[in-house]
């Protein structure tokens, strides 16, 4: 057993009250010598939220002090949830004086208060863990000889105090970066130095720089990282070939996007009888070129994941690695990572497995388009051009029609998807909105990549080794309850709302309400009640997919956490099972690698919305005057926001209401009028006009258009 987990073991079953370092020191029987290392130990589990340390610095276990450890989840009108780090726990609302400072993201304990909302549970933070936002970007605004810095990001919500001595040069409305030097208290802001400008907001390129720098990542890698990146060989050597299941006379192909550069997946099919299948997910062995502590896997670990912005990609690991060594190009010998499911066709289901090391050489790089073309369309020209492979690409949309099929009887849910594509000019400005097509194609890598990550999790977790699984919590009770008295206005009921609700009771709902006037709102509503996925060392299944084992395995390239789920596979194939030295090893590092590429997942999304956002706005700058017909997306007591079928999204403030006075009935989820009992509720249809746009604030303003 490890020295951390005999410190836990012993402080869960034997410590009666929390223990100072002496006491802890002298209960261990600890020399001098080893003292620095006992000491490494507390400190480290302290950051993880393992232990708290209290005012007469004496450490105990959160769970014997009635805390909770989580991150914050900060709204731009200053309250806060708790996110907590055991999804056994729900989620805790913290009023603005109870966040004590905390920011969005911090890592924080928190304590349970009593509630001033009824039926929510409340709390406030006593301790910040780890500090996230150490610098903020945004717009600088001078007073006499000081100054503050507005930020960009609305979650953040103070704004940063710049004395004069630390302005560096920055003029008004400039947007700059700000170091935090000191952080929030009581009743005062934040204090920064300006450490960079980027110029002002109608500059080229400013805007996409500015989240970049929130971010706090670096446009490029740093020089040990590239140069340990091209010191990795072009040639594979004969031993590891030979050491390798050797697939490369196996049909199989990659299939993305047009604009896909990073190619982590192929895939294959063969029919092994007229009742079964093989299918083949083939998946860059990443983890071979990036080895454990070195450069590479530490810039790759602090990134956590490759950010996907409007005009760039952030990667995760160096181009000669996501394009190259690790990108299974056609028609080039490429190291794998390789899950075989054999399936039975009547009736259907996953017969056996195998997973293995292995080699292969694709034959094709294939599109979305291409798929579609050949499989929807019967494209006469793409039916020449891939006729070795227009078989397998049949077999596999039969199996795609299969697994989804399953998948969503076994309680998958299907939202709709929002994803759309901004198209930019050569300088950078927004000249069209697309959305994104989820076609046969796009479901048939879907399908594919889920299944594997399904099995590879299921894998391991009968095998009980350390792992990372991804896991997506069931949504707190009271959420569903709300969400169940909601809809039974439209005559619906969640099944089960008394006990348990499974995923596949609201994919029932989803079911009775397409095609109905109020598909769209309920699909929101109920959108809005559930968690997020996250990476965690405990698995708990994923509930809006329905499966008891999920993990994200299958690109390595762009993800950390499929990084080490990769090293920790090759090692049980090796080996047939951890050492207990290597267990422990795990053990204990998996869990802050799991928070913090969820944080840095968290962080990523939101870089990415915001880089869409900006450029929608952008876009919409021509558009006043112009009238639309759009969907209400969201209610609020100051107005309600409106989605246009571009997936621009704009406010109608209440006060250019101007036939009525109207109050929030969130209820209903409407605004409702006072003398007419008119109503604008979500996901009603409605003609609005754009009046305004603000790049600056990030805001549209809309006014309803009568007919």
């Amino acid at each position: 057993m490890s020295a951390r987990k005999k410190l836990l073991n012993f402080l869960k079953t034997e410590a009666k009250q929390p223990m100072t370092k002496e006491e802890l020191l002298n209960e261990f029987d600890i020399v001098e010598q080893q003292k620095h290392f006992f000491y490494k130990i507390l400190d480290q589990l302290e950051k993880d939220g393992l232990l708290f340390k209290n005012k007469k610095d004496k450490y105990g276990l959160p769970e014997k002090l009635d805390l909770i450890v989580g991150r914050i989840d900060k709204n731009p009108r200053g309250f806060g949830f708790l996110i907590p780090e055991d999804p056994g726990h729900k989620d805790i609302f913290i009023s603005p004086p109870n966040l004590a400072g905390a920011m969005h993201n911090d890592k924080v304990f928190v304590k349970k208060v009593p509630s001033s909302r009824a039926n929510k549970i409340e709390g406030k933070v006593v301790e910040i863990i780890e500090r996230v936002n150490h610098q903020v970007v945004g717009k600088f605004e001078r007073v006499k000889n000081y100054g503050f810095v507005v930020p960009d990001n609305k979650r953040i919500c103070y704004d940063i105090f710049i004395p004069g001595e630390y302005i560096n040069d920055a003029k008004n409305n400039q947007t700059v970066v700000a170091k935090i030097r000191t952080w929030p208290k009581k009743n005062r802001n934040p204090e920064g130095k300006i450490i960079e400008i980027l110029g002002y907001k109608e500059e080229k390129g400013v805007d996409i720089e500015s989240i970049i720098r929130q971010l706090e990542l670096p446009g490029d890698f740093p020089d040990e990282v590239k140069n340990e990146a091209e010191r990795l060989s072009q040639e594979i050597p004969t031993d590891e070939i030979e050491r390798r299941t050797d697939l490369r006379e196996l049909p199989m192909v990659t299939i993305d996007g047009e604009d896909a550069k990073d190619f982590d997946d192929a895939v294959s099919i063969e029919k092994l009888s007229n009742n079964s299948l093989r299918l083949g997910v083939h998946i860059a062995d990443v983890a071979y070129y990036v080895k454990e502590n070195s450069s590479l896997d530490e810039e790759a670990l602090n990134r956590g994941t490759s950010i996907y912005l409007v005009d760039r990609v952030i990667p995760m690991l160096p181009e000669k690695l996501s394009n190259n060594l690790c990108s299974l190009k056609p028609h080039e010998d490429r190291l794998t990572l390789t899950v075989f499911m054999d399936f039975n066709l009547k009736p259907f289901s996953l017969e056996s497995y195998e997973i293995t090391t292995s080699i292969i050489n694709s034959n094709h790089r294939m599109t979305y388009n291409e798929v579609k073309g050949i499989l929807v369309q019967e494209n006469q020209e793409l039916l020449e051009l891939y006729d070795d492979f227009v078989d397998q690409l049949q077999l596999m949309n039969s199996l795609r029609e299969k697994l989804r099929e399953q998948r969503f009887e076994q309680g998958s849910i299907n939202f709709e998807s929002k994803e759309v594509k901004v198209i930019l000019n050569n300088q950078g400005k927004a000249i069209d909105i697309q959305k994104a097509e989820q076609g046969i194609a796009e479901q048939l890598i879907e399908e594919f990549m889920i299944m594997a990550n399904k099995v590879i999790a299921e894998d391991m977790y009968w095998k009980e080794e350390p792992f990372v699984y991804r896991i997506h919590d069931q949504p707190d009770q009271e959420r569903l309850k709300d969400f169940n008295e909601f809809i039974h206005n439209f005559g619906y009921h969640v099944r089960g709302i008394e006990n348990e609700v499974y995923s596949s009771a609201l994919q029932e709902i989803l079911n009775q309400v397409e095609g109905e006037p109020e598909e769209r709102l309920i699909n929101t509503v109920l959108l809005r009640t559930m968690k997020k996925a996250i990476y965690t060392r405990h698995n708990i299944g994923h509930y809006g997919l329905g499966l008891d084992y999920y993990c994200h395995f299958t690109s390595p390239i762009r993800r950390y956490p499929d990084l080490i789920i990769h090293r920790i596979i090759k090692e049980v194939i090796k080996d047939g099972m951890l050492s207990e030295k290597r267990r422990d090893y795990l053990e204990e590092k998996i869990p802050s690698i799991a928070d913090h590429s969820s944080l840095q997942e968290r962080r990523a999304v939101e870089a990415e919305r915001d880089s869409i956002d900006l450029k929608k706005i952008e876009y919409m700058q021509d558009e006043v005057g112009e009238e639309f017909e759009g969907i209400i997306s969201g209610i609020t007591g100051f107005g309600f926001f409106v989605e246009l079928e571009n997936t621009v999204e704009g406010l109608v403030h209440v006060e250019d209401l101007k036939d009525d006075y109207y109050h929030l009935r969130e209820d209903l989820h409407a605004l409702v009028g006072e003398r007419t009992n008119k109503r604008y509720r979500l996901s009603d249809q409605i003609k609005v006009k754009v009046i305004k746009v603000d790049p600056e604030e990030r805001e549209i303003d809309f006014v309803v258009v009568d007919d």
